[in-house]
């Protein structure tokens, strides 16, 4: 109980955090949102010979803009501030994710989603940005941890409420986008315009320095290291299905039932990021990639449910770990002045390797004969690169500045 007493107090700003946690969800949800209404919206646009190819290509459309566009939403933060970009893009995310409700036209749709990602690259950057601003190290570990739990946590219940309303109307779901409306009223009462000086009561003194050029060496570093880690990600995400047919279990009910369990890791995961978090950067990072790697090879190895199972348990504790180690070291690396413009790149990086990933597995897959060839292939890179970055790690100070 003193430990869940001192960690409850460590939570400083706690109406901003949990705000910035339900709006950290918001890209997410834009994406997990649509996945019950596919089917009704391809029988809907039925007269249209490519609605099979179009309505998928709508679900997936806003995470292009957002690697397109974070950047730039970091630059216009850093120059214009926080809080009103935030405001804006979150308002008119609930009207672009809404609009297709009053809609017939599919490429009107598609259009709106388009906007709704434009809206999502401001909020992922500048929520990411202002978890930086408003808190020091430790604390800022902690709000991250707690995002990597509510936002699996919400999923199902996302998924029930959609798919409640699409039974009634086939564009019913997109009405579950008005949860952006209340989210901007919290936004509009308790969020503030961070000031370099407040951010250097707990950033020390070179937070008040003249910002200097933007750290373009840095910035690569952080595009570089994201874009990877993505890219493995997104493995069994996007190819988890097909891993399972390998094995014998095709049935798409069946591999959600016996997903249930190991998914639930993924909050582990997110825990367990807190617990190695006292340890340096490259510590963190290596923990999660050798989770992932040895999830995913063993899901490559694997010849049983029972051994799917335990693989992919691995697998979403390292998923789990992945965004707050990252998220946490990148905000490591730039000051308050170029935060904004780095965490572009971040958000930019993340969605650049969710739509890559699917092209180099599939090339990986090829070349290998199985997907679960792929799977082992692209396992034994992660657990390399997990000991290159377990040896980086132990070379430089063992543990983080604060715990």
């Amino acid at each position: 109980m003193k430990a869940i007493r001192a960690f409850w107090e460590d939570l400083t700003l706690k109406p901003q955090g949990f705000t910035m946690i339900i709006a950290g969800f918001l890209p997410v949800f834009a994406i997990i949102a649509m996945f019950p209404l596919v089917a009704a919206i391809i029988g809907h646009f039925h007269d249209d010979p490519n609605a099979a190819i179009k309505v998928p290509a709508m679900v997936t459309a806003p995470g292009y803009a957002i690697a397109l566009l974070a950047p730039f939403a970091g630059l216009l933060c850093d120059r214009f501030g926080r809080r009103r970009i935030l405001l804006a893009c979150t308002f008119f995310y609930g009207v672009a994710g809404t609009a297709p409700f009053f809609l017939e036209s599919l490429d009107s749709i598609i259009a709106t989603r388009l906007a709704l990602g434009v809206c999502e690259a401001g909020i992922l950057t500048i929520v990411n940005t202002l978890i930086a601003d408003y808190w020091a190290d430790s604390s800022r570990r902690n709000w991250l941890m707690l995002q990597g739990i509510v936002g699996p946590a919400l999923q199902p219940g996302v998924f029930v409420l959609v798919a409640s309303v699409a039974a009634v109307r086939w564009n019913g779901g997109f009405l579950v986008y008005l949860i952006a409306f209340p989210i901007f009223l919290s936004m509009y009462f308790f969020l503030f315009e961070p000031k370099r000086e407040q951010v250097a009561a707990q950033e020390g003194a070179r937070a008040l320095e003249a910002p200097g050029p933007f750290p373009a060496g840095a910035a690569v570093l952080v595009g570089a290291v994201t874009l990877f880690a993505s890219i493995l990600y997104y493995v069994f995400i996007v190819n988890g299905s097909i891993a399972w047919k390998e094995v014998g279990v095709t049935d798409p009910l069946q591999v959600s039932t016996l997903t249930v369990v190991p998914a639930l890791f993924i909050i582990v995961g997110s825990i367990l990021f807190r617990i190695v978090s006292r340890f340096n950067n490259a510590v963190q990072i290596a923990a999660f990639l050798g989770m992932l790697g040895i999830g995913l090879a063993g899901i490559g190895l694997a010849r049983s449910v029972t051994a799917m199972q335990l693989s992919m348990a691995f697998q979403q504790t390292g998923a789990g770990m992945a965004i707050p180690a990252l998220i946490a070291w990148s905000q490591s690396k730039f000051g308050f002045a170029h935060r904004g413009r780095g965490m572009g790149v971040w958000t930019s990086a993340f969605f650049l390797g969710q739509a890559i990933s699917p092209i180099i597995v599939g090339n990986v897959a090829g070349a290998a004969g199985s997907m679960q060839g792929a799977f082992l292939a692209l396992g034994l890179v992660a657990i390399v690169a997990a000991v290159l970055g377990f040896g980086l790690g132990t070379r430089a100070p063992l543990r983080a500045a604060t715990a």
